[in-house]
């Protein structure tokens, strides 16, 4: 994640003081052709958190692995190092994972990992007539995709920039619109899976997502419209706006649970510490979701954590949008928001190489205390207000950041 830093400031009562003083000494008003967006306010305190949670994405530099390996006579097909794009891409690496496992006799396959890209192998699996089997130390609820954002954000901590092959970025492409179109069929209550319109305020339009994988771009931006100053409640010059799909995580994994289980899938509650330990187990042919645990499981040292936490408020039934980005003049860094049935979820953090599940205090005040100032400074603006400010190097987003998002 690309975060700027600028100058650090006091508690959550400076912060929002601070933005909105700014906002109503620099009002410009402008004539616009759009109507004004009215957005019901977020009611962002301290009193009103129910839950941080804490999880581990599995990242890898050089971006995910699926590829096929062999362990004495069982075939291994590996499928794990999504980083924070699990939730986005699992249904599109599932696929090409199945399609290499198409190539072993026997139709029994067992799959490591019961979070969501394990699920979603699982499935398409069985959509190929494989009888499967899940192998997992924990089930949802207790996965790390059970404590995901999570939207379709398929470019999230997925890869280094400078670690991009033409092979890749075709792979990838192939598993964004599969995931894509795949994530559309689900929309509904069943699954937990719905339409929300994000905005992303920024102080700087460029080119957006000009140095990430370039397939899955297109889908990213359908319907997206670049609301001009003045047009939109944000204390940013511009605000962009697009339609993006919300994965509820506890309805969406309960959902794919039950379909696997429905399709005469299998689950054992089952801990693999060394790959001669899955000599063990019956069937030849092993799909390897297992996401950092591969690291240990399978000597890829490549593997690193990338923290995240997650606070979340008491619901609320009119909030009808997310916002990513726009911590303007505060020094809080990139933050996100996305509103849930069980909570609006606040979240922004990514820590590489940090192992530990224990609670980062100051962050989540940093991530808590930042959309306070935004959504102070949001509204209290009115239609045609807009806050001109000077722009540097360290302040200035771009709508690029805005896709680094937790999935």
């Amino acid at each position: 994640m690309d975060r700027r830093t600028a100058i650090k400031t006091g508690g959550m009562a400076a912060i929002g003081l601070g933005v909105s003083a700014c906002a109503s000494r620099g009002l410009a008003r402008l004539t616009t052709t759009r109507p004004w967006v009215s957005l019901p306010p977020v009611h962002i305190a301290w009193d009103r958190i129910i839950r941080t949670t804490v999880g581990l994405r599995p990242h890898r530099p050089s971006g995910f692995v699926v590829r096929v390996a062999k362990l004495d006579e069982k075939v291994i097909v590996h499928n794990y190092g999504h980083g924070g794009a699990g939730m986005s891409l699992s249904w599109g690496t599932g696929y090409l994972a199945a399609d290499l496992a198409m190539a072993h006799g026997d139709r029994r396959a067992a799959v490591i990992g019961s979070g969501v890209v394990g699920l979603t192998a699982a499935r398409q699996l069985q959509r190929r007539g494989f009888t499967v089997t899940i192998y997992a130390m924990s089930v949802p609820p207790d996965t790390t995709s059970n404590m995901s954002l999570a939207g379709f954000t398929p470019m999230s901590g997925l890869i280094d920039r400078d670690k991009h092959t033409p092979e890749w970025d075709a792979q990838f492409g192939r598993a964004a619109d599969i995931a894509y179109r795949q994530l559309q069929l689900f929309v509904g209550a069943h699954y937990g899976v719905s339409w929300v319109d994000q905005y992303s305020p920024t102080d700087a339009i460029q080119p957006p997502n000009a140095n990430a994988p370039s397939p899955a771009t297109a889908s990213l931006l359908v319907g997206q419209v670049i609301l001009q100053p003045g047009e939109h409640p944000f204390p940013q010059k511009y605000a962009s706006k697009r339609p993006t799909l919300r994965i509820e995580p506890s309805i969406y994994l309960d959902a794919l649970m039950r379909d696997f289980m429905m399709f005469g899938g299998r689950l054992v509650i089952r801990k693999f510490d060394t790959p001669g330990d899955l000599m063990s187990i019956d069937e030849g042919l092993i799909v390897n979701c297992t996401g950092l645990g591969s690291r240990a499981l399978f000597g890829d040292e490549e593997l690193v954590p990338l923290k995240g936490q997650l606070s979340v408020l008491i619901p609320q039934a009119e909030i009808f949008y997310s916002t990513n980005g726009g911590a303007r003049n505060t020094g809080g860094g990139f933050v996100h928001m996305m509103p849930r049935a069980d909570g609006i979820v606040l979240g922004g953090t990514s820590q590489r190489g940090i192992w530990t599940l224990e609670l980062d205090e100051e962050e989540r005040k940093r991530v808590v205390d930042t959309h306070i100032a935004l959504f102070t400074a949001m509204h209290s603006l009115a239609p045609g207000d807009h806050v001109p400010a000077p722009l540097t190097p360290d302040t200035t987003p771009s709508l690029e950041s805005h896709f680094d998002l937790e999935s």
